[in-house]
């Protein structure tokens, strides 16, 4: 490493990381009063709970990301010369593509024809989390700068120690994707749909700034959910028991089956957020005839909602919109939070008030021939996505005027 102040470490798990000072990398700024609202460049540096040292730990405890599914812990740490932690990436060596919802499939694919061998690479992210936040984790201070500028030399330490074909840092900061691009990686954008409180007090106030004919079809929506005698519980903290965990992993099975063919979170996984995470978690529940038959998780950041997996037993109209998309509204809106993120994908949700995001990764191949070939893709790609947000953005379902009815 060029800074020869500064040391590499490889922790082959999250228990070898004090959580104190992974924590202090991850989630430096926890108190810091929430940014104006953007629609363009939410705020990633307020706490996020995926980057916390307590969930990523529960990946690993519960063996839903191990070396045995593909996830190999390989977590790059830069140093001081007193032990101190300075910046950390959290870090996986992966033999497949899996649980990262930024395909790069057909890269894999291509290489392998041509000969190479694209598996192991290394994956920068929060395993089966499409959540955008900080990679580099860097705690702030005068040695904030060297110590980015050694981790983002680490990753490519490690890739070569590792015999890694690529690296790929996903679902970014837009600035850290800039920095990335800046040390060589390759840029790539996507698209996600984000809800955002333009300071409503409640639903009533959001539905208001809907067109007329987009906000009865929510009202209808909402109506037909709830229309077989169903009810909805929010569950946070203690509220949480293991019964209710038992009864949405029911959920997040059937569901996870037949979308995926198999499951990736273990049922200790969410065993183990409700011990050490409960506080940050926001279980919605759905009820019929005295007994759950849905239910979405949702985990609570400093100014964002961010809903993660659903599931359910049962098959109602419109039940999934409500879970997922308006009781996080309603949620969201009580508590202040200035917005949410219902997970990856979805045009559908843009009728329900959740607009278009820009994504952002970076990407870096040790074989210059399939790294031009990924570069000439990327840049048809960036292309393609910048005129679908504005398309998107273009149809938002929001009255154009103060002048429209009600």
């Amino acid at each position: 490493m060029a800074d020869r102040d500064l040391t590499l470490r490889i922790a082959s798990s999250m228990a070898e990381i004090s959580a104190e000072a992974w924590n202090a990398c991850a989630n430096p700024h926890l108190n810091a009063p929430a940014p104006p609202f953007s629609l363009r460049e939410p705020s990633l540096e307020r706490y996020n709970p995926f980057l916390s040292h307590a969930f990523l730990s529960a990946l690993e405890i519960s063996g839903s990301a191990t070396s045995r599914t593909g996830w190999s812990p390989t977590h790059v740490l830069i140093e001081n010369q007193d032990g101190d932690l300075l910046a950390a990436a959290p870090c996986y060596l992966k033999s497949h593509s899996m649980g990262e919802y930024v395909f790069d499939h057909a890269w894999a694919d291509a290489y392998e024809r041509a000969g190479g061998r694209y598996y192991p690479k290394l994956q920068i992210c929060v395993p089966f989390t499409p959540v955008q936040g900080r990679r580099l984790l860097v705690a702030p201070g005068p040695e904030a700068d060297r110590a980015q500028t050694a981790l983002i030399e680490g990753l490519t330490t490690v890739q070569e120690r590792t015999k890694a074909s690529s690296i790929h840092v996903t679902f970014s900061s837009q600035s850290e994707s800039e920095d990335l691009s800046g040390a060589g990686f390759l840029q790539r954008t996507g698209k996600q749909f984000h809800f955002f409180n333009k300071g409503y007090g409640n639903f009533d106030d959001f539905l208001a700034d809907l067109a007329s004919r987009k906000r009865k079809n929510v009202r209808k929506e909402r109506e037909q959910a709830l229309a077989n005698g169903i009810t909805i519980e929010h569950l946070t903290g203690a509220q949480i028991t293991e019964a209710h965990w038992d009864a949405f992993y029911d959920f997040y099975i059937d569901t996870g089956s037949r979308k995926w063919g198999t499951a990736y979170l273990t049922r200790e996984f969410y065993s183990l957020i409700g011990e050490a995470m409960a506080g940050d978690i926001l279980l919605i529940m759905a009820k019929r005839a005295g007994r759950y038959i849905a239910g979405a998780i949702n985990f609570i950041g400093a100014d964002a909602l961010y809903g993660r997996n659903w599931g359910a037993i049962e098959e109602h109209p419109f039940l999934h919109f409500e879970c997922c998309y308006y009781q996080a509204i309603d949620f969201a809106l009580a508590k202040g939070l200035g917005r949410v993120e219902a997970g990856a994908q979805g045009e559908h949700k843009l009728a329900r008030g959740y607009g278009p995001v820009t994504t952002y990764s970076a990407h870096s191949l040790a074989d210059p021939r399939l790294h031009k070939a990924v570069a000439d893709y990327l840049r048809h790609e960036r292309a393609q996505i910048e005129q679908a947000i504005e398309v998107y953005a273009e149809h938002v379902p929001f009255r154009k005027s103060q002048a429209e009815p009600e």
